[in-house]
């Protein structure tokens, strides 16, 4: 594919989808230029971001995207957000293409009475401030003692645990000073999850569900009479390796002797109940009402009318997370996506808006690990890649208007943008740790957006 230039591609969104899509970009036989643009210091995504401090496993994907990075085909640009601190007319000013890798960070909506009661909270909002996110908020009201989580997902079962985990055995993790004040601050004795389906049916992983059993000084409650198994559960048992280990461990949760229940803390874990209403007094959450199901045959479930109160003073929703609108950019307000047809995004005609490309959540939706995100930035990747192809033959392959790499980094300076670097988050990976290894830590995370910049931009870094 000859071309007198480079062509120039920017990836919007530095998560994993982000970097899997430039990495493939990179390893095309196209000769092309690419930038990493993300809008925090810092790369990585919700695997910064949105993974619990206690999950190091999971943690060890950023190896592998450090190493992407570290190999220096791909040019991180941080510290820059897409609809401020640049327009799609720069991007189309800078770039032949552009694939926006922005994921999905906003909770999902659950409409039910009282859900804007205050204690009522998104579960997404809670793990960016778990996580140290630099544009949440500082502190968290942790004042409940009971409190219901509503999801059967992976996500409701870290929110639990990080409710209920004492702060003392989270010290050894990256978790923020900050965090470390307030769940240390906080009263619970209890955490209520919700799942409105059977056992058969939740979505928690069989390690993460394990990992439950183990939390010092907290005990697992499940309750018999939310064990149902109808046809379709039996059929999911025996199809699925993963549910037969999660049934088995609830299951074997339930011949636990009441006896045995000592800790000061409790995760009680509720199958069949829908969320009807969050009851509260004063404006504040005072209690859950839920509606008993029951199965259908077939692995879902009805309401029975028959409802039930519980006591708690908070409740998270983690029903999933959702996509959020881009400027100048086309977006399904119902499935919370770009539209887009194997990666090339769709104007409201069905037709590829030219140069443009999707990946990740944002693409197809909060769902499937990291192992889809790969094949979901191949797909892209190989319709871009045909697309310039039949651009090439067409003559019409460069669009972009300034062909230059530094003329992107010098209008940024110029606008007064305090853009970081892969050396900066170098220097801010090194400030990290050797903070940490003062309190005998791997890392602990600056939380502080400025902080971080200044210290990526090696400005004042201990100021």
């Amino acid at each position: 594919m000859p071309t007198t230039t480079p062509l120039r591609v920017a990836v919007v969104g530095a998560g994993p989808a982000g970097i899997y899509a430039a990495d493939i970009l990179s390893k095309t036989d196209l000769d092309v230029q690419i930038d990493l643009l993300e809008r925090l210091p810092a790369p990585y995504g919700l695997v910064r971001y949105g993974v619990a401090p206690d999950h190091p496993r999971i943690k060890g994907i950023i190896n592998a995207l450090y190493k992407v990075l570290q190999k220096g085909a791909v040019r991180f640009i941080g510290n820059v957000d897409y609809g401020t601190d640049l327009t799609m007319a720069d991007l189309r000013h800078y770039y032949d293409a552009v694939i926006f890798a922005t994921g999905a960070i906003r909770d999902a909506d659950l409409n039910i009475p009282g859900i804007d009661l205050q204690g009522s909270f998104g579960a997404a909002d809670f793990v960016s401030w778990y996580d140290g996110h630099p544009d949440v908020p500082r502190t968290w009201p942790l004042e409940a003692r009971q409190i219901a989580v509503l999801g059967a997902g992976n996500v409701a079962l870290d929110v639990a645990r990080i409710l209920a985990k004492h702060v003392e055995d989270l010290m050894v993790t990256e978790i923020p000073d900050n965090v470390v004040e307030g769940l240390r601050a906080s009263p619970v004795t209890d955490v209520h999850i919700f799942g409105r389906r059977g056992p058969a049916q939740v979505k928690f992983t069989p390690l993460e569900l394990r990992e439950l059993g183990r939390v010092p000084d907290v005990d697992v409650v499940v309750y018999p009479e939310d064990f149902d198994f109808d046809e379709g559960s039996e059929e999911a048992i025996r199809s699925s390796n993963q549910t037969k280990q999660v049934v088995k461990t609830l299951t074997d949760w339930t011949l636990r002797e009441e006896s045995e229940r000592t800790a000061s803390r409790r995760i009680h874990l509720h199958f069949l109940h829908r969320p009807a209403e969050i009851l509260g007094a004063d404006g504040k959450v005072t209690g859950l009402r839920t509606e008993r199901t029951e199965l259908t045959g077939d692995g879902s479930v009805r309401g029975t009318g028959t409802f039930e109160e519980f006591e708690v003073q908070a409740v998270y929703r983690a029903v999933g997370y959702f996509g959020s609108p881009l400027p100048d950019l086309p977006f399904d307000p119902v499935a919370g996506v770009i539209p887009n047809d194997g990666g090339r995004v769709l104007d409201s005609h069905g037709e590829h808006v030219a140069g443009m490309y999707a990946t990740g959540w944002i693409k197809r939706g909060p769902v499937g690990l990291i192992g889809h995100t790969k094949s979901d930035a191949s797909e892209t990747v190989r319709h871009l890649v045909a697309d310039l192809a039949e651009a090439s033959e067409q003559g019409r392959l460069s669009t972009a208007v300034e062909r230059d790499p530094q003329a992107l980094l010098d209008h940024l300076h110029a606008d007064g943008v305090p853009y970081t670097t892969w050396h900066g988050w170098e220097l801010l990976d090194a400030y990290e740790r050797s903070v940490g290894e003062e309190q005998g830590r791997e890392r602990v995370k600056i939380v502080p957006r400025e902080h971080m910049t200044e210290i990526s931009r090696n400005v004042g870094a201990r100021a």
